[in-house]
């Protein structure tokens, strides 16, 4: 998920996002993918489509399936094969591979001979025997005879471990040929999307595939209805004791099977999406689960006690070792699939247990395809630290309409590599069918959403491509089924979502002029007060962000007053930078701004509306908050004008403007209680703070690694709305003219402006309408402790003018009161 921008594009500048990490980079074979879907388009020209809807592409990779790809060896010949005269384990030979002359070619082989047809590495080729190793062929003399080549053997090639001799091939093999050629070895072209957690759906080649169909209105092939014959009666028997947790379970008996290691298509299939092959049995539910995105897992038959499986809550302190050899203490809320003895086989939908896997003896196997309830997986994988390609996709909610589909394409394989046949029918629970999502939109809704009318014609074909039905409309009204794979469209945004992604981001018109738009009805006081506050931070220069509300839980411990006591823990957290609720926008934002300082972005003015959250004892609070930040210089480079550097006033003066255009007039300022704050200010209504404002403290930045002067304001905006004076004040205008005067006031240097201000309410209310500071010093020819506040009065009468006796009347009593009062010196 990306942090966008919305406002202000005045001064050319761009804020970039700030990216919550990717929680896996899904790798797409591109020759696999075609097996889905025929379309013409290279993988760049793919990559750019899949970016463009939102499958990020991160890179398109190419993988050999032998590094190098054996350039420059060649199907020889061997024509004469003698004895080397000074070595004996040596033999001189020449070769045919195909050119003008033969290659006399000193070997080491024992069963080198003539008449062999071998693989020949030429001069100048470089062969890995491993990807982390390699070697260049030269010509060489070997005890004095010269040596132009080598016939290879299987490991130098990297084609296996073999070195007990060189390779042999058949008889009918074309001297000449390229070894890539004749080993048919071929390159492939990998796709990796960063894939965000919402889009599980795209975790396997053929969810992918049905993007592309939307894309490029191709034509997605229907999975492969395979045929499926059983002798006698399945053993088995499985049993849900927790139907919430497994809602389908479906299991299949395969005897006879041969473990051995899997057929070069499959291996190289997957060691091109990084995974290594083990065997057959395994490697086929690997491809299941990256094919078609349903994790399947394998069982030795021989080690279910009585032929039972049991889908069930583990027992309090239950034991199992997983595959990756760690024994585990079980407790209540853990997921397993047991055996009639209540024996723990495995971790439900997470990892197997070590017990009954499947090994080079097993002759049997219990094929398990299931839809596992996310919320279960999430704990047990959350709780056990384990995270794997099942857990990852059964805890963002797999396809319930894939459980059979995937189980059937496992056995055909299961089948065809290693000779197993199926005993009885599929074992199925699934006493409840999983139905699609079905609600209603307002088209016109969605299409106001996107920002662009689009033809409703249009609208449809694209809801078509993506397997969304219409299953009636009434007017603007429409009636949809979402299929149950697409978990994250189940409401009217998500649907406008999915429109604008096949439509084109590209394809909405941008205004020349950005301005801040607000898409809900502003028909609260609450709606219309963020709008107008937003227009009024743009109007200064001010971008909009909408940053995640998890965090990393050391940052609450960066504060005094929060401290994770007082976070809000996420149960299914993604990372362990977004493990917490945030109690505070500042790092957030803090992080945008780090981002942008080390793309040279370094004025930086920004504003994000957003919720904190909070653990009070047993209870849990939300609060709205405004975050603004500033750094660097206030205004853009140039020759017109000075660059000014921001300072204190100038995020002081922006938060009183917001609370003037609001209509809410604070009570009193005190120093700031904000202990990450450095000489701020809190405003205060009575006994409630409605805003911190202040420069981050310098190790606070550092801490983050930020290296300048950033200033903050948080407004409590709960405070702010509670506060506002919804009734429009109208006033007659004053007949008779203002009258300003300036004084000059010396004071010690704890006397804030303040108490000046507070003091002076005492004195006059009425005729002073306004008091400001306009300047302040301190320095020479003020005494040490001192500073000067030069301060204008604003004084007017609305039933008469005012006379220089009433106007040098008052002033004189404010003097005395400042004279007095707060011991000041009035410089005359």
């Amino acid at each position: 998920m990306d942090v966008f921008v919305f406002l202000n594009n005045t001064n050319n500048q761009f804020f970039l996002p700030c990216r919550v990490k990717k929680i896996v980079l899904m790798k797409i074979a591109f020759s696999w993918l075609k097996e889905h879907i025929d379309f013409t388009e290279s993988a760049e020209e793919i990559g750019k489509k899949l970016t463009a809807s939102g499958l990020e592409v991160e890179g398109i990779e190419n993988i050999e399936t032998i590094k190098g790809s054996l350039e420059g060896v060649f199907v020889g010949e061997v024509k004469s094969c003698t004895k080397h005269p000074d070595a004996d384990k040596l033999s001189i030979t020449t070769v045919d591979v195909g050119g003008h002359a033969l290659l006399q070619i000193v070997c080491g082989a024992p069963n080198v001979a003539a008449g062999q047809k071998v693989l020949v590495a030429t001069v100048g080729a470089t062969l890995y025997p491993s990807p982390e190793e390699n070697f260049t062929i030269k010509k060489a003399k070997i005890r004095g005879v010269e040596s132009t080549g080598m016939i290879c053997a299987e490991d130098e090639l990297g084609l296996g471990k073999s070195h007990d001799g060189i390779m042999v091939l058949d008889a009918d093999a074309v001297i000449g040929t390229p070894a890539a050629e004749f080993l048919n070895l071929s390159s492939e072209e990998v796709i990796e999307i960063g894939l965000t957690p919402n889009r599980v759906d795209a975790a396997s080649h053929y969810g992918v595939a049905r993007d592309i169909q939307a894309l490029t209105k191709n034509i997605l092939k229907p999975i492969e209805d395979f045929s499926f014959e059983s002798q006698g009666t399945s053993p088995f028997s499985i049993s849900i004791s927790n139907q919430e947790a497994c809602p389908r379970y479906c299991g299949l008996f395969i005897e006879n099977i041969e473990v051995k290691e899997s057929p070069e298509w499959l291996k190289s299939r997957l060691k091109s999406i990084g995974i290594n092959p083990k065997n057959n049995i395994v490697d086929i539910t690997n491809y299941i689960l990256h094919d078609l995105g349903q994790p399947l897992h394998a069982f030795d038959a021989s080690k279910i006690h009585e032929n039972k499986i049991i889908v069930k809550l583990a027992q309090e302190n239950d034991k199992l070792i997983t595959l990756d050899d760690v024994e585990r203490s079980l407790n209540k809320e853990d997921l397993i699939i047991a055996d009639a003895n209540n024996t723990p086989l495995c971790l439900a939908g997470v990892m197997g247990g070590k017990e009954s896997a499947v090994t080079e003896k097993t002759t049997s196997i219990f094929l398990e395809s299931a839809y596992f309830n996310a919320d279960f997986v999430r704990k047990t994988s959350l709780k056990h630290g384990l995270k794997s390609d099942s857990s990852y996709r059964f805890e963002r909610g797999t396809d319930p309409n894939m459980v059979k589909k995937g189980l059937l394409k496992a056995y055909s394989l299961i089948k065809e590599l290693s000779g197993g046949n199926a005993v009885g029918e599929i074992i199925e629970h699934y006493p409840t069918a999983i139905e699609n999502f079905k609600f209603e939109i307002n088209i016109q809704k969605v299409l106001e959403l996107i920002g662009v009318e689009i033809e409703h014609n249009t609208v449809k074909k694209i809801l078509h491509s993506l397997d969304i039905k219409i299953l009636q409309e009434n007017g603007v009204f429409w009636s949809l089924e979402v299929p149950s794979y697409r978990i994250d469209v189940q409401r009217e945004a998500d649907i406008a979502e999915e429109i604008l992604r096949i439509f084109g981001f590209e394809n909405v018109p941008i205004s020349k002029n950005l301005k801040a738009q607000f898409l809900a009805s502003n028909n609260n006081s609450k709606d219309e007060t963020i709008h107008t506050v937003a227009e009024l931070l743009a109007s200064n220069g001010f971008y909009e962000i909408t940053t995640n509300s998890l965090t990393k839980p050391q940052y609450a411990e960066w504060i005094e007053g929060l401290g994770n006591e007082k976070s809000v823990f996420i149960l299914n957290k993604l990372s362990e930078e977004h493990e917490v609720m945030r109690q505070s926008l500042l790092f957030s934002g803090l992080e945008v701004v780090k981002r942008n300082l080390n793309r040279k972005v370094e004025n930086q003015k920004i504003f994000e509306f957003g919720k904190t959250y909070h653990k009070v004892g047993s209870k849990y609070l939300e609060k709205n908050v405004l975050g603004i930040w500033m750094t660097g210089n206030n205004n853009e480079e140039s020759w017109l004008e000075k660059n000014i550097t921001i300072q204190f006033h100038n995020l002081s003066s922006i938060v009183l403007s917001i609370l003037e255009k609001t209509g809410v007039d604070f009570k009193n300022q005190i120093k700031t209680t904000a202990t990450y704050l450095s000489g701020g200010l809190d405003l205060n209504l009575r006994k409630e703070n409605i805003a911190k404002i202040g420069a981050i403290k310098g190790q606070l930045l550092q801490k983050i690694e930020i290296d300048q002067v950033v200033f903050y304001a948080e407004i409590d905006f709960d405070v702010l709305l509670s506060q506002i004076n919804c009734k429009l004040v109208v006033e007659e205008l004053s007949k008779y003219p203002e009258v300003r005067r300036d004084l000059s006031i010396v004071l010690d240097q704890n006397v804030s402006f303040d108490e000046v201000r507070k003091l002076t309410d005492t004195i006059e209310k009425t005729l002073i309408k306004s008091i400001n500071v306009f300047d302040i010093y301190s320095g020479d020819n003020l005494e040490k402790g001192k500073k000067s506040y030069s301060v204008s009065y604003i004084l007017s009468d609305s039933e008469s003018t005012l006379t220089d006796s009433v106007i040098d009347g008052l002033m004189n009593r404010l003097i005395d009161a400042y004279e007095s009062k707060l011991n000041a010196v009035i410089r005359r």
